[in-house]
């Protein structure tokens, strides 16, 4: 384990604390099958994604999660994918019409439509992941997934030996970039000289256009990539296979998609996530804030490869596990200035 669980004293951070404990209360564990289809009294759950459930990744990860809230709580759930801003609200309301209690969107791309729709829904509560705006039943949860992007950008670095590496993200949404930008900064403060390839694909489903951008990197010199790049992030794997070349997972744990190629994954533990927030909507409990869940939560990880993990030298690893302590206790102020305040807003992890 790379992370240890651990909290700071602000008020966000409180808020997980709060959230934490209410996971490890059985007695909030409601008994299997308690949500009947279609029950006025039922804890009713749904979930946005803006692409495919299918993608072994950021929304695999949240459906995932739905089926966790689903299966420990008796809930009720639906879930719908959706594509245009449009469609964002439109399903918001469509929810907010029935009586969701909690209805999560899934993405910053999100927040715009939660923010016009909420006031309408005063009984049900809104969430949007990597989102930073509130409202009396408006809430966002941020992952500080450029915490452990840290980290693996240390490892690439020194693992490389062309001394060029790469990012190639879906769309260049705040999380994305926050995230490659903690990439590169971990990178150079293991290796000052490495040349860090940063690409955006403009989707996140085309799985051929993400295997295109793969192979144009590894032509001109990556030996290492890092990926945030959800269906289309297969393709990224399949180069990497092609073209023996070391890549990441992200989101979810995707080392075994190429268990000879994935150096290891930027985990977000979304199933514990979302249960912890529909435990506190259902409770009563729930307050508008942006929840911060990150490597003190124990939500974000990064996780080696065990059939990998031997590539790795004792020295870095140790160096790894030291600066995700000092994240954890707040001692690494190399992080404070990887994000433009702008940015940090809008981030998850």
């Amino acid at each position: 384990m790379l992370i240890s669980e651990r909290f700071s004293q602000t008020r966000t951070r409180r808020s997980a604390l709060r959230l934490l404990a209410a996971l490890g209360a059985s007695a909030l564990v409601a008994a299997c099958g308690g949500g009947t289809a279609g029950s006025a009294d039922a804890f009713r759950v749904a979930l946005l994604t803006p692409g495919p459930i299918s993608d072994q990744a950021w929304n695999g990860g949240a459906y995932a999660g739905l089926l966790a809230i689903r299966d420990s709580m008796g809930a009720e759930v639906s879930h719908i994918q959706t594509k245009t801003p449009a469609e964002f609200e439109e399903n918001f309301r469509q929810y907010g019409a029935q009586g969701y209690r909690l209805v999560v969107g899934h993405g910053f791309e999100f927040q715009d439509a939660a923010m016009r729709v909420a006031p309408d829904f005063p009984n049900t509560v809104f969430v949007c992941t990597s989102g930073n705006a509130t409202a009396p039943n408006l809430a966002g949860m941020n992952f500080a997934f450029e915490e452990a992007s840290f980290q693996a950008g240390m490892i690439a670095a020194q693992l490389s030996t062309s001394g060029v590496i790469g990012a190639i993200g879906g769309t260049e949404l705040p999380p994305v970039r926050a995230s490659f930008i903690a990439f590169e900064r971990g990178a150079k403060l293991v290796r000052p000289d490495i040349t860090v390839l940063v690409a955006y694909l403009g989707t996140w489903d085309d799985v051929a256009a993400g295997k295109e951008q793969a192979l144009a990197q590894i032509a001109r010199g990556a030996d290492i990539l890092f990926q945030n790049a959800d269906a289309a992030g297969l393709g990224i794997f399949a180069a990497a296979r092609e073209k023996n070349v070391l890549t990441f997972g992200a989101n979810a744990n995707q080392n075994d998609i190429a268990p000879d190629h994935v150096i290891g994954s930027v985990v977000i533990d979304l199933p514990r996530a979302l249960l912890l927030v529909a435990r506190e909507v259902e409770s009563g409990a729930f307050q508008s804030t942006v929840y911060q869940l990150g490597l003190r939560a124990g939500v974000v990880n990064l996780v080696l490869n065990p059939r990998l993990e031997s590539r790795i030298p004792a020295d870095l690893r140790a160096r790894v596990d030291s600066v995700g302590t000092a994240i954890i206790e707040g001692r690494f102020h190399d992080m404070d200035d990887v994000l433009r305040p702008a940015d940090r807003a809008g981030t998850s992890p």
